[in-house]
């Protein structure tokens, strides 16, 4: 399927892959103590599985397939949240502000991919 054919999952794609961006830069600017080192180790690895496995999704070879690598987007979104809830921003109101951000996309993402979830099965 082009670009042309189905605009909207590659704007999904963008989106997943700006997500990921941004925890990467929330991420850098966060206190480097331990747990937030090891928090946020996690955080990025499933912010940036969100978009990875959408893009697996769009290459599926068929609808089982494609369902499980969305429900792994959901999930990886689910779980990106958790880790935005528990990294300490030392309660620095900028940093509590973009976190909140993060945590409703996050959010988005993952009532998204239930809705792609629940239209496709």
């Amino acid at each position: 399927m082009t670009k042309a054919q189905n605009p909207k999952q590659y704007d999904l794609e963008d989106r997943t892959l700006a997500f990921a961006r941004a925890v990467r830069e929330f991420v850098k600017s966060l206190k480097p103590t331990t747990a937030n080192i090891e928090d946020g180790k996690q955080l990025v690895r499933a912010s940036g599985s969100v978009g990875a496995n959408y893009i697996e999704a769009n290459e599926a070879l068929g609808k089982k397939d494609f369902l499980m690598r969305i429900r792994i987007c959901k999930k990886e979104s689910k779980e990106s949240r958790y880790w935005l809830r528990l990294v300490d921003t030392c309660d620095d109101r900028k940093l509590d502000a973009r976190r909140e951000d993060l945590i409703q996309e996050a959010t988005e993402l993952m009532n998204i991919f239930g809705s792609i979830i629940r239209k496709s099965e």
